[in-house]
């Protein structure tokens, strides 16, 4: 008796260590199966994720292409435009630097000639000068003599030929006395006169246009 309660413990011990194998090895199964599956999944989600990224690719590819053809022909310029644009810039700095160089020439010369017009004129002013100083002498008397009516006209001539050339005499006597065009070489008190007036011109003074050849040589009252 004691030998088949034995023999039917250990059936029953090696029945319940089967049975636990069984259920280890179908969980093991199961557990393979979930894994595979979940690996399944994550490849078909790596592909997915590849494909969108390849076609996001493609796009874009596609799109930097279509610029390329729709504006780097635009942007590209052609070695002649470049040329004939390189060679029109640089004529026209050259025809604006002739143009300033012409102006500044015409200044320098016009510059020049005011200066030796000026020049000259100031050598001529002194025979100016003994003229008026001269005829200034002639008494009453002989204004009628032939040689007094002569050099009477040769002063006017002279005169009228520095007029037409832009030579001016300078008003002075009963002027308000003006340093650009007076040099005041004495000083007087007098009633007669108003306040920092011209009251007496010793030498007279001459413009050449709108230039001071000689300043006036004056007396200012007040």
């Amino acid at each position: 008796m004691e030998n088949d309660k034995e023999k039917s413990q250990e059936e029953m011990v090696k029945e319940a260590v089967e049975e636990a194998k069984k259920a280890a090895s179908e969980q093991e199964e199961s557990a393979g199966a979930l894994e595979q599956e979940a690996e399944e999944e994550e490849a078909a989600d790596e592909d997915t994720q590849a494909a969108e990224t390849e076609q996001d690719g493609e796009e874009k590819g596609e799109e930097k292409l279509s610029g390329k053809k729709l504006f780097g022909k635009k942007n590209k310029k052609d070695k002649k435009d470049e040329k004939i644009e390189e060679l029109t810039d640089k004529l026209t700095r050259q025809i604006a630097e002739f143009d300033n160089f012409r102006k500044r020439t015409e200044r320098e010369k016009s510059q020049m000639y005011e200066i030796g017009a000026k020049d000259i004129i100031d050598k001529i002013l002194p025979v100016v000068d003994s003229f008026e100083r001269g005829l200034g002498a002639v008494k009453e008397e002989q204004k009628e003599d032939a040689f007094v009516q002569g050099m009477e006209k040769v002063y006017k001539q002279l005169m009228t030929t520095l007029e037409g050339i832009g030579v001016t005499p300078i008003d002075a006597v009963g002027q308000e006395f003006n340093p650009d065009f007076h040099n005041a070489v004495m000083h007087v008190e007098d009633e007669s006169f108003g306040e920092n007036t011209v009251a007496e011109e010793f030498q007279k003074g001459y413009m050449y246009r709108d230039s001071v050849v000689r300043h006036s040589m004056v007396k200012v009252a007040n």
